[in-house]
């Protein structure tokens, strides 16, 4: 429960806990962004890393000067990029050893079969846009790399997912952040930004939750 409430502190106080860590470690903070940022959407297993939100402060302290933007914003946007190819590979790779076994208790040879064709069919538009989904952009690259989606096609759309998705919300935090309203409510903008973030998987769920009663 300790844990929980320390992680809920930082996510809603990135701000000040980005400044404590740019006081300790100075020019580091960029690694340590980089990292976080890598894991987020490199790692199946870290969903919980601050995405969105993380993203809206760092623009927030470029505005102010603390960060440079113009090394953020190529910085992240590699690291997103690079998070998600090796997202993608370690699906490969996963789904190569599952598929040698037959009938396998994780993963059936017709599941990998469907996945395959939805991401034959839809893939593009399922990466690029689920880099607005929270959590869900942690998975996707994993489930394109088992259903053995093109890597040509899975490099373009994250490339143009990454780029949008960093952008976005840096160059959201910078412009916004140094208004005055914004920059003395930040907290309340981290919650607003997580909660619009959400909004959608949300709507997705209801839908699904619709249709399955029906």
């Amino acid at each position: 429960m300790e844990l929980l409430t320390s992680f809920i502190d930082i996510v809603l106080h990135l701000d000040v806990h980005l400044l404590a860590i740019m006081q300790a470690y100075g020019m580091w903070i960029y690694a340590i962004l980089f990292m976080i940022i890598f894991c987020e959407t490199g790692l199946v297993v870290m969903p919980f890393l601050p995405g969105d939100s993380l993203l809206f402060v760092v623009g927030a302290l470029c505005g102010v000067g603390a960060l440079e933007i113009q090394l953020v914003l190529p910085l992240l946007i590699a690291a997103s990029f690079s998070g998600d190819s090796t997202n993608y590979w370690i699906g490969r790779l996963v789904g190569i050893r599952l598929v040698k076994r037959a009938n396998s208790c994780f993963l059936k040879h017709e599941h990998l079969e469907k996945t395959h064709m939805f991401y034959k069919k839809h893939g593009g538009k399922a990466i690029l846009f689920a880099r607005f989904l929270p959590i869900v952009r942690t998975f996707a690259p994993f489930v394109a790399g088992i259903g053995l989606m093109r890597y040509r096609i899975f490099m373009l759309f994250s490339a143009l997912g990454s780029i949008a998705w960093i952008s976005l919300f840096i160059l959201g935090g910078y412009f916004l952040g140094n208004i005055p309203v914004v920059k003395d409510n930040l907290t309340l903008m981290v919650v607003i930004v997580i909660v619009i973030s959400f909004l959608p998987a949300l709507r997705e769920f209801i839908r699904h939750r619709r249709t399955y009663r029906a």
